[in-house]
């Protein structure tokens, strides 16, 4: 069975239908259109890109968090009204999840690059780095949603699911690197290159941000673990494994979503 059959695509069609008419989604794509406009104007293709990769970093995954499980607890009654139909669980969570992190990708996507086409921004060199910046984000769209898809299947509690929904944000986009640097200082004296290195692989905030910088050239940005992944792995070899690594959370929170979505009793 593949994961997006003929049900799923009807759910699937219905939700963007309905996803696309959200206030929060258009105010989510202006958002990242003004911020690109207004980095363009005062900073040029090369220096919005390096400020732009820092906001869709603290952006995108507080978004996708928040607005994935708001939405989960407002499609309620409609899950349950599907779920009487014969249709399978697999299905619904196929119809659902692509329903919701496809327009919240797509408006991320226009909401960057339609400024640039407008300002005629992009030379070959930024077109490339643009485009990796585009890739990211839609990336991290589809983690953080399949995480929100986790989170709402875990607890019947709406204030506790929010309240997960922001702490899981806060520790993985704002907190991990303070965490990374107290582990450096308590353990400075020893060898502790591939513990960094598992550090950064288990943060996709920070392997898509080192990601972005290997791409910019911009090594010192990266904080710690990016530093130590530049060493280990140069070049175009950094970019092809931080991207595996990246590909390979995609698809783990999926497969869980998948997996609580099953177990829920709705």
């Amino acid at each position: 069975m593949t994961l997006i059959s003929r049900p799923a695509l009807k759910i699937m069609k219905y939700e963007l239908r309905d996803v696309a008419r959200s206030r929060s989604l258009i105010a989510y794509a202006l958002f990242f259109a003004v911020v690109t406009d207004a980095l363009l104007r005062f900073g040029g293709g090369g220096k919005a890109l390096v400020s732009l990769a820092s906001v869709a970093l603290f952006i995108i995954p507080l978004v996708a968090l928040v607005f994935g499980t708001v939405f989960l607890d407002n499609a309620r009654d409609f899950t349950e009204l599907l779920l009487a139909q014969p249709i399978t669980r697999r299905q619904l969570y196929s119809g659902l999840y692509f329903g919701l992190s496809l327009p919240l990708a797509g408006a991320f996507a226009v909401g960057v690059v339609v400024p640039f086409a407008l300002h005629r921004a992009a030379d070959p060199a930024v077109r490339a780095s643009l485009a990796v910046l585009v890739a990211t984000g839609v990336t991290l769209t589809f983690v953080f949603t399949a995480f929100a898809f986790v989170i709402a299947a875990w607890s019947e509690d709406r204030l506790r699911r929010m309240g997960t929904a922001i702490g899981a944000w806060l520790l993985l986009a704002v907190l991990y690197d303070g965490l990374v640097l107290v582990l450096v200082m308590l353990f400075g004296d020893y060898p502790i290159e591939r513990p960094m290195l598992a550090a950064m692989v288990a943060n996709p905030v920070d392997l898509a941000r080192v990601l972005l910088l290997l791409q910019l050239d911009m090594s010192a940005l990266m904080g710690y673990t990016g530093a130590v992944f530049q060493q280990v792995f140069s070049g175009g070899k950094g970019i092809a494994v931080a991207s595996l690594a990246l590909a390979f959370w995609v698809a783990t929170p999926v497969l869980l979503g998948l997996r609580s979505f099953r177990k829920r009793d709705f």
